[in-house]
């Protein structure tokens, strides 16, 4: 497959759309750029060069909307900017101050199972924790299934008593926020 007679044979249409969908002649230019560039890149992934005009054209398509986005983003001129317009940026890993309040909740709820009487834990730490199935808790304790529900039910209850009233949690219960 020769690359370059098929890009001089299809540019102009190509770039004639891309001026339609960028809006104006430079966008469309550096957009075609970005195209022909991208497509000599991955000519391999091209099987069918009767394909190619429109396989360009998407890659130039995709280039202008880059290109917008970009545009749109060089609007804001500070990361206030950005802030005021409700766009929180972040670096995707929790604070200090998160992980502290993570690890403070993490010691409550064990605490709170822990507090569980022992006919409950049991059956709460394979369901709620483990994920196991009632059938296979049933199996493996001898208990029926209402049983396990029963069970399952009542350390719910205990669990959500305990984190409400805070035992073990007296920090947490005094500093909501």
């Amino acid at each position: 497959m020769d690359l370059e007679r098929l890009i001089n044979r299809h540019k102009d249409a190509v770039y004639r759309q891309l001026v339609r969908t960028c809006g104006n002649y430079d966008d469309a230019e550096d957009a075609l750029a970005d195209a022909i560039l991208s497509a000599l890149k991955a000519s391999d992934q091209l099987r069918d060069p009767q394909l190619f005009q429109g396989w360009i054209a998407k890659i130039g398509t995709r280039s202008c909307a880059r290109m917008r986005i970009k545009e749109r983003l060089m609007k804001f001129s500070s990361v206030s900017d950005l802030e005021s317009r409700g766009i929180e940026l972040t670096t995707g890993e929790p604070g200090p101050d998160k992980l502290a309040e993570q690890e403070q909740l993490k010691s409550c709820v064990s605490g709170a199972i822990e507090a569980l009487p022992e006919i409950y834990r049991d059956v709460y730490l394979r369901r709620e924790i483990f994920g196991e199935a009632a059938e296979d808790v049933s199996a493996s304790t001898g208990l029926s299934i209402p049983a396990v529900k029963s069970r399952l039910h009542r350390a719910r209850q205990f669990v959500r008593e305990s984190l409400d009233s805070g035992i073990g949690c007296k920090n947490l219960a005094e500093n909501p926020d």
